[in-house]
């Protein structure tokens, strides 16, 4: 059975390290990333003559490189004359060619928003009457494949560094001073400083491929690394570099010279120095996330940039601490066993870090979705309800965790004093002085002798029922954590509540001024055909929406906006009132997730019912419909 325990405790560290993630990415990712709110032309516009220039709108200030916005004419040649500007606050105009041609123009932008996330995307306009085009706008790939993938690692593997770095070192200071001298903790912190170390390099190398073309042989291209340098992200990145030399410093310290100190005075002046620089270098270090992403954008940043520091490190000494504490149980040696206060000073630690946890993820939540209808209305806000009840859950089962480990802890002194009890000579085989003859014999029955007490103390740990009940919850624990963590990461990549409802409002309020100006129905009808990549948005519009000829588009969206393809889209008019209809319209498909019909005639004036069938496969299709007066 002891042979098993080492495993079974390292599978739980491992869970538990995986946990480390799910509070931070939280905290870290799921911030404001910018959304286009506005465009001039709008999507889907046609206009009558050419314009000078594109003008882009987003919800938030976004950094452009001289290739970030492009337009491109129907044959997929670039239109734009030189490099995009920012002509105020989050608008970016790209001038134009003199003199286009009629059809139809695409434009495709890539930027980073302010909180460091790369996007991208594209839509169409017409000048004159839309054509066909060469171009597709089909989801662009920023942020994604290979490059993507190593690059949201190393972020995850940077917060476990953090979390097993500052929680360990926080819990020999804090809790157990004399667990400086154990082995299995030295090597924790350690790991924790290597990992952060190592992913913080990494990301300093992916960033130019990740946030520009996203090809791994970018990786190492020098100009790009000049370029990251120059940005907020990667002046954060060097920033952490630099603290974690001064944070190898202090780990020496910790396990080299605070260990050996005997001396009560001198120990608890060095402890005390130790604590405060301890405490600058976990502020600084949790600082290179919090100044320059997503708590640096946004509304209140100067007091949410404060808020994401104490939220780091209040979930690196509650995660941190309980792996920490975990290998103490496990790992301490006979002759320095964890003892029952150290367990009752980290239960204190650990209750102020929820607390501290409570108080700024109410906050933090506030600040992303600014009303109560966007937990429901939003998709951001709904996955951040069922993240707060997994939360909830995980609070409730470390709470049973830590009283087993109270417990358990009441036991290790007793066991310690059984120990010091036996007789000399029944742990060493014999108390007699050997003669010279024999002492070798003597020194093997010895070795033996304690191996064999050795193993019946681990013997009596593992069948200890407190023991059974820690490995029971700490499990039901990583379970609840792995789960929570699959929903953070979902949540990372959703655009958050606030910025989603900015820019529908954004959308509506140009829709609606456009129509007005020109008479013009739009109608959006969200359709799920219950099939794979069913869910999305088809927009109708119609012009001049009266009795006689109409133009009208079709456009198909996923459910984050972006156009995509399906196999067919049918439209269908029908005036129920006058028994009239349907009649069918089947538009043609101009370029990625855009139909057009011209030539729609409208009978005569009323409350028409317009109907829309979606087919996203073979098998999977729906029909929606919405009434509109016409006419």
């Amino acid at each position: 059975m002891t042979q098993t325990i080492a495993p079974r405790v390292r599978t739980l560290v491992l869970l538990l390290l995986a946990a480390t993630g799910l509070l931070l990415t939280g905290a870290g990712q799921a911030s404001a990333h910018a959304a286009l709110s506005g465009s001039d032309p709008q999507q889907g516009a046609v206009v009558d003559k050419a314009p000078a220039q594109v003008s882009l709108t987003f919800t938030e200030q976004v950094s452009m490189s001289d290739d970030s916005l492009r337009v491109l004419d129907p044959k997929g040649k670039q239109v734009t004359s030189g490099a995009p500007s920012n002509v105020s606050g989050t608008t970016y105009t790209v001038k134009l060619h003199s003199g286009l041609p009629d059809g139809t123009y695409t434009v495709s932008y890539q930027v980073v928003s302010a909180d460091s996330h790369p996007i991208a995307g594209a839509y169409t306009f017409s000048i004159g009457a839309p054509s066909a085009t060469s171009v597709s706008v089909a989801d662009e790939t920023v942020g994604g494949g290979v490059v993507g993938w190593l690059y949201g690692f190393g972020r995850y593997m940077s917060y476990a560094g953090f979390i097993v770095l500052v929680g360990g070192a926080a819990f020999v200071l804090a809790c157990w001073q004399r667990g400086a001298g154990v082995p299995a903790l030295q090597r924790l912190v350690v790991s924790g400083w290597i990992t952060l170390t190592a992913a913080t390099l990494g990301l300093l190398l992916l960033r130019g491929a990740y946030t520009s073309s996203g090809q791994v042989g970018d990786i190492f291209d020098l100009d790009l690394l000049g370029q990251v340098l120059q940005t907020k992200t990667g002046a954060a990145l060097v920033s952490r570099l630099l603290l974690l030399a001064a944070a190898a410093l202090f780990i020496a310290v910790l396990f080299g010279a605070y260990d050996k100190r005997e001396e009560e005075e001198e120990k608890r002046d060095l402890t005390f120095g130790l604590a405060v620089g301890g405490v600058v270098v976990a502020a600084g270090l949790a600082a290179s996330w919090a100044m320059s992403e997503h708590a640096s954008v946004g509304i209140q940043a100067g007091i949410a940039m404060p808020v994401d520091i104490l939220h780091l490190l209040a979930v690196a000494a509650w995660l941190g601490g309980l792996t920490a504490l975990l290998l103490a149980l496990y790992r301490a040696p006979a002759d320095n066993p964890l003892d029952s206060t150290a367990v009752r000073r980290f239960s204190t630690v650990a209750f102020s870090s929820v607390v501290a946890l409570v108080a700024t993820g109410i906050y933090q939540s506030w600040r992303q979705l600014g009303s109560w209808s966007a937990f429901i209305d939003t998709t951001y806000g709904q996955l951040l309800l069922v993240k707060i009840g997994l939360v909830a859950l995980l609070v409730g089962v470390a709470y049973l965790s830590r009283r087993w480990t109270a417990r358990l802890a009441e036991t290790v002194p007793a066991a310690a004093e059984v120990v010091a009890k036996e007789p000399a000579g029944a742990r060493a085989g014999t108390g007699s002085k050997q003669p010279d003859g024999d002492s070798e014999r003597a020194a093997q029955l010895a070795r033996q002798q304690a191996a064999m007490d050795a193993a019946r103390q681990k013997r009596s740990r593992d069948a200890d029922p407190n023991r059974f009940g820690l490995r029971r919850s700490v499990l039901a624990e990583a379970g609840v954590a792995v789960v929570l963590l699959a929903v953070t990461t979902v949540l990372t990549q959703t655009e958050p509540g606030r910025t989603e409802e900015d820019a529908k409002a954004a959308s509506s309020s140009a829709a609606s001024a456009s129509d007005s100006e020109s008479g013009a129905l739009t109608l959006d009808m969200p359709f799920d055909t219950g099939g794979e990549d069913g869910k999305g948005l088809v927009r109708i519009d119609l012009d001049p929406a009266r009795v006689g000829g109409n133009e009208m588009h079709v456009y198909v969206q996923r459910p984050n906006g972006r156009a995509f393809d399906i196999p067919e889209v049918k439209v269908a008019f029908t005036l129920e009132a006058k028994d009239l209809g349907p009649l069918p319209v089947t538009p043609d498909h101009i370029t990625t997730g855009h139909w057009t019909a011209t030539g729609v005639q409208i009978p005569m004036a009323g409350d028409w019912k317009i109907a829309v069938t979606v087919r996203t496969s073979d098998i999977d299709q729906v029909t929606v419909d919405k009434n509109a007066q016409i006419g």
